[in-house]
């Protein structure tokens, strides 16, 4: 391992432990819980009999997944794992939204609006705009938008639900969907900023990938909570159905609290699973930076994905000198499994984007409603408050990256989930801080589309380790990605 001297990293023996997973649900052991069994072959009839015989209920099955979901009492529960063919057995955690304006407890950052610095007219890639490449929104749902293509289809896996598209002759039947709704607004908002047309603005509030093809797969309720089996359905279900919508990125602002290691997280092996049939993953880093380092949340702690933090941009062109990733963008390394996150950060501080007609945080942010600017290039307050919203937190950042992955399809269709990671770090401008704050620096579009360089081995994410120097004063220690990805090229100098 390469080392280097922390600059703001403090590692407590006690936050290297996980705490143990607690199964304990209502008023004793004896209440229901829901569970996600791992097996290491695909459990049959037998296993559900014996599921019955243990007082427990077989809730949820999944087709390219060695899983289910199990509601069984707490007392039963060592019962359900002693069967070598379970792997591991962890509870169905609460999943959330990372927009910081969904919780009162991290306030949004009084700076600039936020928005993507795309390639210049000049640029030979202002041409890609994400044509034709397909983008899965796992969220909240997308909700209709003048910004938003009527042609966008949402399918619904809230509750246990789990839609089924017909396929004859393999092709898809009418490509049946769902009726579009977000009654909360989140997914709407991350879908304009990936995608959205800037009608109802003028031009003022486009996404950035305005020609991507948008797929809403609903996991959040209108909360903005669901469970880790919800999202797990929708991996599922991208496995048996995203080729038919062409579907290569998946923009993931969700998360859920990291209580195991990433290699039992049932949500982690379902999206890297997906990475590995060339989907490229896009996860929000969370926003608990303020509780310190460890604070990433899942799946962005998977080694594979790419997790993107947020960037305070204070927009002073190209004055760079002021902006610094957002106080509440979430910290690595990873906790217990010390991977070294996030892997880049986004403008996601003030970002105005689209919100649905209705939506829960519309109404509970009346302060937030999106301005647009008048024929005389005046902010008015009126004009079309009432189409955009301005919300705050990696949610808003990661469709940024997304949107930059479709342009990078777009260029070139031919490049894997691995290379994307790749050129992306690498391109990132570089920022003072370190690694596990900063990531790998701050998204450049127009230097990302412009990499050349190609992965042949999985880009996993490094780990970390404390270690001890020469004098004996502590060190970190990180994986060195050169010898880690096979290539010098990639070397860490290249990298952070």
């Amino acid at each position: 391992m390469n080392s280097i001297t922390p600059t703001r990293i403090i590692f407590v023996l006690l936050a290297f432990c996980l705490a143990p997973i607690s199964f304990a649900a209502g008023h004793g052991p004896a209440d229901k819980v829901d569970v996600i069994a791992v097996y290491a072959a695909k459990p049959d009839r037998a296993e559900t009999n014996r599921v019955k015989s243990l007082g427990g209920e077989t809730k949820r099955e999944f087709k390219n997944f060695n899983m289910r979901v199990i509601s069984i009492s707490a007392n039963a529960v060592s019962a359900l794992e002693n069967n070598p063919n379970v792997r591991f057995v962890a509870p169905d955690r609460e999943t959330f939204g990372m927009a910081l304006s969904l919780s009162s407890a991290a306030p949004t950052e009084s700076a600039a609006h936020a928005t993507a610095k795309m390639p210049a007219s000049g640029s030979v890639n202002a041409q890609y705009n994400g044509y034709r490449v397909g983008v899965a929104i796992v969220d909240s749902g997308v909700g209709n938008h003048m910004d938003l293509s009527s042609s966008i289809r949402q399918y619904d896996f809230v509750g246990g639900a789990f839609p089924t598209p017909r396929v004859e002759a393999g092709e898809l039947d009418g490509y049946r969907s769902d009726p579009r709704s977000d009654g909360l607004g989140h997914g709407t908002h991350v879908a304009g900023i990936l995608s959205g047309s800037g009608s109802a603005s003028n031009g003022q509030h486009k996404g950035a990938a305005r020609s991507a093809k948008l797929l809403s797969l609903k996991v959040l309720d209108d909360d903005g909570r669901g469970v880790a089996s919800d999202a797990i359905a929708a991996m599922d279900w991208l496995l048996s159905y995203g080729q038919y919508f062409d579907i290569d990125v998946v923009n993931m602002s969700i998360g859920k609290a990291v209580e195991e290691s990433n290699a039992t997280d049932p949500l982690v092996i379902a999206v890297e699973q997906v990475w590995d049939a060339g989907m490229t993953v896009v996860v929000a880093a969370g926003n608990f930076g303020r509780d310190g380092n460890m604070t990433i949340t899942s799946p962005g702690n998977a080694r594979k994905v790419i997790t993107v933090g947020s960037l305070t941009d204070k927009e002073t062109g190209n004055d760079f000198s002021d902006d610094f990733v957002s106080t509440y963008s979430s910290m690595g390394p990873t906790l217990g499994d010390h991977i070294l996150k996030p892997d880049l950060v986004a403008p996601g501080n003030r970002v105005t984007a689209p919100i649905s007609m209705g939506a829960a945080l519309k109404a509970g942010l009346p302060n937030r409603l999106g301005k647009c600017k008048d024929s005389s290039g005046e902010e008015d307050y009126i004009y079309c408050s009432a189409d955009y919203l301005e919300l705050s937190g990696t949610s808003m950042a990661t469709p940024l990256v997304s949107a930059t992955v479709a342009m990078m399809l777009d260029k070139d269709p031919n490049l894997t989930p691995a290379t994307i990671k790749a050129r992306l770090m690498r391109s990132a401008r570089k920022i003072d801080g370190d690694a596990t704050v900063t990531g790998a620096g701050v998204l450049d579009i127009d230097a990302a589309m412009n990499e050349t360089g190609v992965m042949t081995v999985p880009a996993l994410s490094p780990m970390m380790a404390l270690g001890t120097a020469d004098d004996g004063t502590y060190v970190v220690l990180v994986e060195p990605t050169g010898y880690l990805w096979s290539d010098a090229e990639w070397a860490a100098g290249y990298l952070w």
